[in-house]
């Protein structure tokens, strides 16, 4: 592991915080001031940086909170605690504020800010975990089978230069698998340049793919290069090719007849050697009958045509797609991967998604900001979502709590702990080994949960979040151990908490 980086001017906080965190197993660098930790990163290979940075606010030679803001821009996943002798306001807004993972007033409690940092070391971990998971996730995803036929078609065409057409809904992804075809191709070195013509006005789309000399026209003030001649060695992608006016599809065509062109108010001509991917989300032989598309053009890029599934033909991928765009934009807004449950997965993919996968992400997007808990349940999703599933009939057969939140790990039935207490159960913690667990009696644990704490609250009871929180968490470590066979740590990784968080909980639930 990584070492703690500890910077403090006063030499007794850093002696102090070394010797406990060495203590607990964690390796720690110390610094006087901030000046040394910036250095120190610039000559820090890649991995060689801290797992944490502990920092004093106020020191000789610089600030804790200008250290944070600097640190955060060069390693914008990494924990940063503050501390300072100066418990006010105005500092610890500051440094909420530039992205601190916790304020540490001084002084403080020995073992709670190591418990602290190793809170800061585990949020570090699961970060390059995610970074790792993002890295290696593919760049396309889909086990429908017609995905696969696009990936098959992909890998055929990976070492040719043919011209291809993409056909497919809005939003279905045609410039993934037009960068995908660049990737995998002998281009893969050049330029990848993608332009929307329906994006583009008439009157700038000709500049825009040819270029122009100085003064072709008002406002013309130098010489600029097109798309085309900015592609050459690559692959030029002409997205919506359908919008494209009808005076400069000709140009078009002799673009790709032999591969020269001018530029606007030139006269000179300019080849460029470019392979040509177009998509379309229009009927183009629908546009040849009416005149919109010229027929030649049609044949010229429809050397090989690639369609694209809509999302509601490969509902099988909703699942996946789900997971991997939840992931994506928690480490796009810096913050823990939130969970779905299954009941909400199935929603999901029932829902025609008009938008194709470019709506789904958005909607991933807006339950990672929107959805109030961790796990995301079914009346959790978009108000759209949810009006489509309301005239949807529900599934037949009961789904077991697995399928209905997502538990790490899978626990054989006999080893499961009773089902979750309705309104007639008791408080008490359950025995452990507890068995007679039944998958279709916590098919309604979310109803049990509502019927228990209405009876609670009905009784006057001013204790009901401690009451069932006690219950629950005792649930889930017990159900964990039992997986995990007493194994504490193994359970804690499962659970997705830290070592000393689960030994503390069975202590303070009496789960000894």
């Amino acid at each position: 592991m990584k070492p703690i980086w500890i910077v403090d001017d006063d030499q007794s906080i850093r002696f102090v915080l070394e010797k406990a965190l060495l203590r607990e197993g964690l390796p720690t660098r110390s610094f006087t001031n901030p000046k040394e930790v910036l250095t120190a990163l610039d000559l820090a290979g890649e991995g060689d940086g801290p797992q944490v940075l502990v920092s004093d606010i106020r020191m000789p030679g610089g600030s804790g909170l200008d250290l944070l803001d600097k640190v955060k821009a060069r390693l914008p996943g990494l924990p940063v605690i503050i501390m300072t002798a100066y418990s006010d306001l105005d500092s610890a807004v500051s440094a909420f504020q530039g992205g601190a993972f916790e304020y540490l007033p001084k002084p403080f409690d020995l073992p709670k800010a190591v418990e602290l940092i190793r809170r800061a070391v585990e949020e570090s971990q699961r970060e390059q975990v995610a970074v790792e998971r993002m890295a290696e996730a593919p760049e396309m995803l889909g086990q429908a089978p017609a995905m696969q036929d696009v990936f098959r078609a992909i890998g055929r065409l990976s070492q040719s230069n043919v011209t291809v057409m993409i056909t497919g809904e809005s939003g279905s992804g045609k410039e993934l698998v037009a960068r995908a075809l660049h990737k995998h191709s002998p281009r893969a070195n050049g330029p990848f340049i993608a332009i929307n013509t329906a994006a583009i006005p008439k009157d700038l789309l000709e500049s825009e793919l040819f270029g122009h000399e100085r003064g072709a026209f008002t406002g013309a003030q130098t010489m600029r290069r097109g798309r085309f001649e900015q592609a050459d060695g690559g692959t030029l992608f002409l997205d919506e090719i359908g919008d494209m006016p009808f005076d400069l599809q000709t140009r078009l065509l002799r673009v790709l007849s032999d591969g020269h062109f001018y530029r606007v108010g030139g006269h000179s001509g300019i080849k460029a050697n470019v392979r040509v991917i177009a998509a379309t989300h229009q009927d183009l032989e629908q546009r040849v009958k009416e005149g919109g598309f010229r027929e030649d053009l049609f044949h010229r890029l429809n050397v090989i045509r690639l369609r694209l599934p809509a999302l509601r033909e490969r509902r099988e991928d909703v699942h996946a797609l789900t997971r991997h765009f939840l992931q994506q934009s928690a480490q796009q807004l810096g913050v823990e991967s939130k969970r779905i449950a299954d009941a909400a997965l199935h929603q999901l993919s029932l829902f025609d998604f008009p938008g194709n996968v470019r709506q789904l992400e958005n909607i991933c997007h807006w339950l990672t900001v929107m959805a109030p808990s961790q796990v995301i349940e079914a009346k959790d999703l978009p108000p759209e979502v949810q009006q489509m599933a309301a005239h949807t009939p529900a599934p037949a057969s009961p789904q077991p709590i697995s399928q209905w939140i997502e538990l790490p790990g899978a626990v054989p039935a006999g080893d499961l702990p009773q089902s979750w207490p309705t309104a007639a159960a008791t408080s008490a913690p359950l025995a452990p080994g507890a068995q007679g667990f039944s998958t279709t009696s916590v098919v309604g644990w979310e109803s049990g949960l509502e019927s228990e704490a209405l009876t609670l609250l009905a009784a006057g009871q001013t204790d009901v979040w401690d009451v069932l929180t006690r219950r629950f968490e005792s649930k889930l470590i017990q159900t964990a151990l039992l997986n995990t066979r007493g194994r504490r740590i193994e359970a804690a990784v499962k659970l997705g908490i830290g070592r000393n968080t689960i030994t503390r909980k069975i202590q303070e639930l009496g789960l000894e």
